[in-house]
Order: C-alpha cells, then structure tokens, then sequence
C-alpha cells in the first residue's frame, strides 16, 4: 500500500486528493465549476458546495463543457469542468476541442481508470486511455499520479490554458488519487498561486514601425476586429485606436459590440465593400480562417495588404503573405500602434464613401424589418426582437443556428463588449444553452438565446437546467419545422430526414420543466413575450412560429454544401 497511501507519522492531520485539489482550484480563484457526476467524481461536487461554492450540474457533459469554455472567454479565468470517466470524459472532449479552437481558456477534470489496469488492457471499470486521447485536440494533457503533484499540476494547467494563445487543457485523475492520504500541512505547501501566468509580450519596435509606416501610406486602410480582441478586455485601447486614425472597422460576429454597432466607423453594413475595396487591412485578434475566406477570392477583390496582431508566430502567413506582423499581446500592440500613429491623417473620403454604402444598406434592411407577411420570416421577427433588445443593452445574446445565427448577426446591433456568444470557429452547433447558463451566472445579467429549432435540439434538456438553477435565460426558438427549412416533401416511404414533427410545442416543452412558455405567431407577440420575460427574470421559451419556407440551405455557407450532380441535367 506504499504507492497509494504516503505513509505518516501516527497523530499527523491528513488531507487527501479531493481536498487538495479543491483547494488548489479555490486558492487560484475558481469558485464556479460545471460539470457532470458520476463515479469517480461524485464526492467533488457536494464536498465543493459544502465548501460555499458553486457547482453547475448539466445533463450532458458535452454542454457542461461549453459552458465552462465560455466561462472561460467571458471571464478571463480558466472555466472548469468536471466528468466521469470514459464516457463523460468523451462528451466532453468535444467541448474542449472547441474550446482551443476558438482560444478559450478551459480546464476539463476526468476521473479515470487505474493506470496498471488500462495499460494492461485488463478490462477495468470505463477503461480508456484518457490522457492520449485527450492530446491531440487540446493545449496540454496531463496525468496526476501522486497527491503532492495537485498543485503544480493545476498551476500548470492555468498557465498554459491561459498564456499565449488561450486553449483547452486536460487534467487526467486516476481514481485512487482522489482518496490517497497525505499530511495536511505538507500537502498545503505544495499549493501554490503562478506568477504572472499569462505575461505581456510586447512586439518588436521594428515590427511596429513597419506596420504604422504601412497603415500611414494607406488609401482606405480597414481595421478588422475578431473575438480575440474581445477576450483581450483592454476595449478603451482599441476604441480610441479607432477614433484617433478615424479608420473604419468591421466586427467578426462575437467582436460585435466591442466597439457599438452604431458607432460612426462601423462598417459592417458595408461590410461586402470594405473587403474588396480595402488596400490595408488590420487585423485585430481575428485569423484569416474560412471565415473570412482564408484571405483570398472574391471576398477580398484585389490584391492588398495586411497588418496582423496575433501573440502566436506560427499563425502569420497561414493563408496570404502578412505584409506586417505585429507579434504579441492585443493590449501592447494596440498601444504601441495608437503611438506611432498619432497625428497621421484621418481616410475622410474612404470613411464619407463607407458611409452612404452602409445608409443604403441599412435603410434596404430596415424595409423587410417592417414588412408585414401572412407567417413570419426571419426578417420581420429579429426586427422585433432587435426592437426590445436595443433597450436592454447589458443582456448577452446567445446565437446559434444556420439562417438564426446569420440573420440574428446582421440584424441585432450589440451596444457593449463580449454581450455577444455563438457557434464561433467550428460553427457548432448545440452551444445555446450551455453557453446561456455560463453567461447568466458569470454575468449576472439575463440571458436572451436565439436559437434555431434544430440546433436547439442539440441542448434541449439543459432548459431543465436553466430552470433547476432558476437563470433569467429567455430562449427564443425560431422554429420553421425543419432543418434550414420546413417544407421538404416527404418521399414515399418515410418522413423527410430535414423536417422536423410540425406538432411539437417548445412553449409546452419549457411549462414540462418547471419554466415561462409563450407561443407568437406574430412580430407584436414576440416582442410582448420577450419584454415580459426580460422583466419577470424567469426562465422562458418563446416558440416563435417561422414561415417553413423561410430559410436557405446551410445559411450563408451554401457554397460549402456538396451536392451530387448524378443523374441531374447540365
């Protein structure tokens, strides 16, 4: 028993793994975990709770983990999640992965099965090699083995989730851990808090001279805001970067908001325009992904030239030539570029042509927000949401689907940094309610999820969350009975595989586990049925009724839709 109790003198105070990593998670500030119990873990939960923490219990793992990710990207803080093994280790690799995908800080806890046995492949208890799955789709995976390791081990998983480029670590527990034995004053020595673990990296003065001496000699020089620049949370520098150049800026769908969609130099109603027209782009925590059509093609128009802020070398060059790399933390390269333009002329007449582009736009936009039609569309119906939202600026808007999540971003303005959640770089879609109960308890504020009725169903049970914990969560299901649309025919034998039972009633479905349901087949009704939500607090769903025909296949990525041509005419 020498390897799995450390052996003490008699009359020594012992502490054990459970304890050891609690406090490790307290004494570097961890006060929220979400997760899901189960042997080996269950003792975690109600002795973290007893402790006057707070422990998030979902139904999946998969949904517990987007909700610690979000956690993470909202709070700056590594988010926690914690899982059985095998199994809940598995749900909720899935939500790791998107994690480090999108540069969210995340720590995912798993029990696993004893190492002799798994690597024997002798059959244990969920049996897996945990900590090399785990690798390939995280920043870091690493293994406890021994009590006094606990604290390092959760140091080093809050420095390496949090520094450089923010990522997913993975802590793997082996069962008898949690229970082996230690003295309680050595194994308080071995916790500690890092110094500094996630330190400035200020990018090279040449780097910077390069990149003003560029952004200077622009015609119509564009400044490209992704959710990096959110996560930053240093919004006044980029702000008054912004107002000093006067450069216009363009948001990625979660940078909406850090600077207001109706400020002056937003150009996202001319936002078709400004990628082609541009000479000089600067890009502001954003990556030249499929997103942005890797940088190239009839997206971008002619040939131009890119400043890049990104902390991480490696990423420079992954798509086009970076003109200007700039090498180093959003809030120091921000500051050194405002220093080195200080003073340079301001793209009046870029910013004058920007303008009347994004009017005309905006004025179009505003025409279908209005139209009146026998069934709502998705235009009509986000235009009355937009209408109450715009007085509740301090809600964070949770966002998914195909057609909900394009036209919710083009339609709803964000008026305050990181108010904004959706399916991010993947494009996942079953993130809306986990990230709905993160945002709601990291915020404090209310929560409004749009979703559509198929992602939804990736999450539909976590509403029983929401209600269990009672979070002021209105879910708005814009529900056309079907995926993208509801009208597909049936073939002969069997129902269409893109439709969905046109009987179902999500506002029933919400009154089932104990919260508000309203059902609008109307823009007035919906916009009464949010409104009263916001105000009560309570946890509802609004199933607002959406034409079947209104939608489009696969949203605004229809071009990433493979389609046979078999048998079809030329």
């Amino acid at each position: 028993m020498k390897n799995d109790i450390q052996e003490v003198a008699e009359g020594v105070e012992l502490t054990d793994g459970f304890h050891l990593l609690m406090e490790a998670l307290e004494m570097n500030g961890i006060t929220n975990i979400y997760g899901l119990l189960g042997i080996p873990v269950t003792e975690i939960g109600r002795m973290w709770q007893a402790r006057g923490n707070k422990f998030f219990s979902f139904r999946n793992e998969q949904n517990a983990g987007y909700a610690a990710s979000v956690a993470g990207y909202l709070t700056k803080k590594p988010g926690v999640c914690v899982t059985v093994s095998a199994p809940g280790f598995l749900n909720g690799l899935t939500a790791l992965a998107n994690a480090t995908t999108n540069c969210f800080p995340m720590i995912l806890i798993s029990g696993s099965s004893e190492r002799e046995i798994v690597d024997l492949q002798q059959g244990d208890y969920e049996e897996m090699d945990q900590l090399n799955i785990a690798r390939p789709h995280c920043k870091a995976s690493f293994r406890i083995n021994r009590t006094e390791d606990i604290g390092v081990a959760v140091v080093r998983a809050i420095r390496t989730a949090l520094s450089g480029r923010p990522g997913g670590v993975y802590l793997d527990i082996p069962a008898r851990l949690f229970s082996t034995t230690m003295s309680a004053e050595e194994g308080q020595k071995s916790l500690f808090v890092p110094v500094d673990p996630a330190p400035a990296q200020l990018p090279a003065p040449s780097a910077v001279s390069r990149a003003v001496d560029l952004i200077k000699g622009a015609k119509k020089p564009l400044i490209l805001l992704g959710k990096g620049a959110a996560y930053a949370q240093c919004d006044a520098d980029i702000k008054a970067l912004i107002e000093e150049t006067g450069i216009p800026f363009t948001p990625m769908s979660m940078a909406k908001g850090l600077v207001s969609d109706t400020h002056p130099q937003c150009a996202a109603a001319a936002r078709s325009m400004v990628l082609q027209e541009s000479d000089v782009v600067i890009l502001i925590g954003a990556r030249l992904n499929w997103l942005l059509a890797h940088g190239k093609g009839k997206t971008w128009g002619g040939a131009k030239k890119f400043v890049q802020i990104d902390i991480q070398a490696n990423e420079i060059d992954s798509n086009v030539p970076i003109a200007a790399p700039l090498i180093g933390d959003i809030e120091s390269c921000v500051n050194a570029l405002r220093a080195g333009l200080k003073g340079a002329a301001k793209p009046t007449e870029w910013m004058s042509a920007i303008a009347e582009r994004a009017n005309g736009t905006k004025a179009k936009l505003a025409t279908k927000l209005t139209t009146a039609t026998p069934v709502m569309n998705y235009f009509n119906s986000l235009g009355a949401i937009r209408d109450v939202l715009k007085n509740y600026p301090d809600i964070t808007l949770v966002n998914e689907g195909a057609n909900t999540l394009d036209n919710a971003r083009m339609v709803i303005d964000q008026y305050l940094p990181r108010k904004r959640v959706d399916t991010g770089t993947w494009g996942v879609m079953g993130i809306g309610m986990g990230s709905a109960v993160a945002a709601a308890v990291e915020t404090g504020k209310p929560v409004v999820a749009i979703c559509g009725d198929s992602a939804f169903g990736f999450s539909a049970m976590e509403y029983e969350t929401i209600t269990r914990y009672n979070l002021p969560v209105t879910v708005i299901i814009m529900n056309n009975g079907g995926i993208y649309r509801g009208d597909e025919a049936n073939p002969e034998h069997q129902v269409s595989c893109m439709i969905f039972n046109p009987k179902t009633k999500y506002d029933q479905f919400s009154i089932a586990l104990g919260g508000e349901g309203v059902r609008a087949e109307t823009p007035e009704a919906l916009a009464k049925a949010l409104e009263a939500s916001l105000k009560s607090g309570k946890p509802t769903i609004i199933d607002a009724i959406i034409d079947p025909a209104a939608g489009v296949e696969s949203g605004r990525i229809g071009n990433l839709n493979i389609v046979s041509t078999i048998g079809k005419k030329k």
